[in-house]
């Protein structure tokens, strides 16, 4: 797990660019940082070059010097550089050492490195697991780029014809811009609309964020423009439900260093927990968050489940001080993004660091297995299908708040993103009032045809959980030194849920295939419990915690944005919350959160 980074093209870019590139990624690579460089020749070279790789290294599988990156071939003319983890590759090797190749480390980076040397681009159907990963070809002057099929690591890209740069981060890629970074206007929309930049936007003009599933190739000096190819959708496994399952667990256990689990009141993580424990695995501790005094706190739950299963349990009471940590907080996740869950999650990673380097998670149950209830309340209006109706309404867009009439103007498939939005796109047009045309909702890969509950969770897959879900997991964990790993994504055990029949697989309650496997769900309720989530109190941070930050929001956004907000008509909405208008906590949290966003990343309209 770490933070990748580099370019080559016909720029020469100094030290002072590639340095700051490199010191932005340290923060997801704690334990060493190098770089490696080229000049127009590619011969290796010091200071200034037209291409170079950059590593930042969380040190998880062998932790020698002789593991870090970038990494070469023993020729030299192929290097790598890695962020992730991948498993169950040994049968792999010993087929690559029986064809020649020696092995200098037991880290999966060297495995990586010599099988795209010995099978080329197809080496990545045999991965399993997470990764990010930039292979630069010297021999061919190749590039290839890829990022794993369920999008658990993110790459993001600048190209211009002749130069390529890419970065774990944003903020990473920022200094190779250096002048010329410009904020996209569409972006900012499309974060208003849904509290991040849905892939493959990013905030900075020409800077792209690859797609889960999908690598990339360049032939680089030849004039050859960049190829993109989609190398993965999920076909039917027909394997046993628990030995799957067990097998995707177990195999994210292997570590150099100390492993936890994120453990809380739900089905997903006591299943993760359910299947280690039953496999031998208890010197493992779980972590809590807890919000003692609350309705929402699911310490006493996760406490009674860590005790029946027998592994240590640290409950780690989050009590955030924003006015302290928010700057910080918004800085970690680089891009805007305002689920104001990402703070707990923040402040949970900061604890179990502490301890382990290592933490297993539940997320993907719910969007394998339909268990928001988002998907049962949208089937109900999929009688509708294209048909759209606009309707409108006189006065300020938040004082008539109806879903509804937002729904009849989109699509049956487009409403759906509604019920998880951000800003509606009337409060949109009417804080932007000068903006092209923008689409209603920015997100991708809708089905042409599906009207049920398998095309929900296809506009799930293809966007709420690779740049939601799992970017917020990332991030939060990242900026603390800590590898998140997601068994229930194992590509694998996706592959065989996603082949089940329906009858089995999208039950009422949901997830009952799950707590089959786990005999502590079935003790607690789970399957009946209600779902609780994680409610934040955003009138209380806002009213308190971040208060000072309200006067002036809107000239500061409008400065940021060259007039793209308009400054008084964010301050009214402002106006209107803080006379009592409770309803807009979450608009104004997300412009606070984009207020800061940009003003530490230093992107200008």
């Amino acid at each position: 797990m770490c933070g990748i980074g580099g370019f080559v093209g016909k720029r020469v870019v100094d030290p002072g660019q590639w340095g700051a590139m490199l010191a932005a990624l340290k923060v997801r690579g704690p334990d060493a940082q190098k770089a490696v460089l080229w000049d127009g020749s590619l011969r290796e070279t010091s200071g200034a070059g037209t291409a170079g790789l950059l590593h930042a290294r969380l040190s998880i599988r062998d932790p020698r010097p002789e593991a870090d990156q970038p990494m070469a071939n023993a020729q030299r003319d192929i290097w790598i550089c890695f962020n992730g983890e991948v498993y169950d590759y040994e049968a792999d090797r010993e087929e690559l050492r029986r064809q020649g190749y020696a092995f200098r480390t037991t880290s999966d980076t060297e495995f990586i490195l010599y099988a795209y040397e010995a099978w080329g681009d197809a080496f990545v159907e045999r991965l399993r697991g997470m990764f990010a990963i930039v292979i630069l070809d010297l021999r061919r002057k190749r590039l290839f780029a890829v990022r794993d099929r369920l999008g658990l690591k993110p790459l993001l890209y600048y190209a211009d014809g002749d130069n390529f740069a890419f970065a774990s981060t944003l903020r990473a890629l920022l200094p190779y811009l250096g002048d010329h970074a410009r904020i996209a206007p569409e972006a900012i929309d499309a974060y208003l609309a849904h509290r991040y930049i849905p892939a493959p936007l990013t905030l900075a003009q020409g800077v792209r964020r690859l797609a889960n599933g999908t690598y990339l190739t360049w032939e680089f000096g030849r004039g050859v423009p960049l190829e993109l190819h989609a190398y993965w959708r999920p076909t039917s496994l027909v394997a046993e439900f628990q030995k799957t399952l067990d097998h995707a667990v177990a195999l994210r256990t292997a570590s150099d260093r100390p492993v936890g689990i994120f453990l809380s009141g739900g089905i997903d993580s006591a299943v993760v927990a359910s299947s280690l424990v039953r496999q031998g695995y208890t010197n493992i501790t779980a972590f809590t968050a807890t919000f003692p005094g609350t309705a929402y706190d699911e310490g006493p739950q996760a406490a009674r489940m860590a005790q029946a299963l027998g592994l240590s349990h640290r409950a780690i009471p989050v009590e955030p001080r924003l006015a302290d940590d928010f700057d910080r907080i918004v800085a970690d996740l680089d891009e805007p993004f305002a689920d104001p869950s990402a703070l707990p999650l923040w402040y949970l990673a900061r604890d179990a660091t502490k301890e382990v380097k290592v933490v297993l998670g539940g997320d993907g149950g719910d969007e394998l297995f339909a268990g928001y209830k988002r998907y049962r309340q949208h089937l109900r209006s999929r009688w509708r299908g294209s048909v759209t109706m606009a309707l409108t309404h006189d006065g300020l867009p938040w004082e008539k708040p109806a879903r509804w009439r937002e729904e009849l103007g989109l699509t049956w498939q487009e409403a759906y993103v509604l019920r998880f939005s951000g800003l509606s796109p009337a409060v949109r047009r009417y804080l932007q009032p000068d903006l092209r045309a923008m689409p209603p909702v920015h997100w991708q890969g809708f089905p042409s045809s599906q009207k049920g509950v398998a095309a929900l969770l296809d506009i799930d897959f293809a966007n709420y959980l690779p740049e939601y879900i799992l970017r917020k997991g990332d991030l939060c964990t990242m900026a603390h030194g800590l590898e998140l790993r997601a068994p229930l994504l194992d590509h694998r055990f996706v592959e065989l849920v996603t082949g089940l029949p329906p009858n089995r697989r999208f039950t009422r309650p949901a997830k009952a295939l799950l707590v089959e496997t786990c005999q502590v769900c079935q003790d607690e309720g789970l399957l009946t419990a209600k779902k609780r989530g994680f409610s934040p109190p955003l009138n209380r941070w806002l009213r308190e915690d971040l208060f000072a930050r309200l006067p002036d929001l809107g000239k500061r956004l409008a400065a940021a944005t060259h007039g793209q907000l308009e400054a008084q008509r964010v301050e009214t909405l402002v106006a209107a919350y803080i006379g009592g208008f409770d309803k807009l906590a979450e608009p104004v949290y997300q412009l606070l959160v984009l207020d800061a966003a940009l003003r530490s990343l230093g992107l200008a309209a």
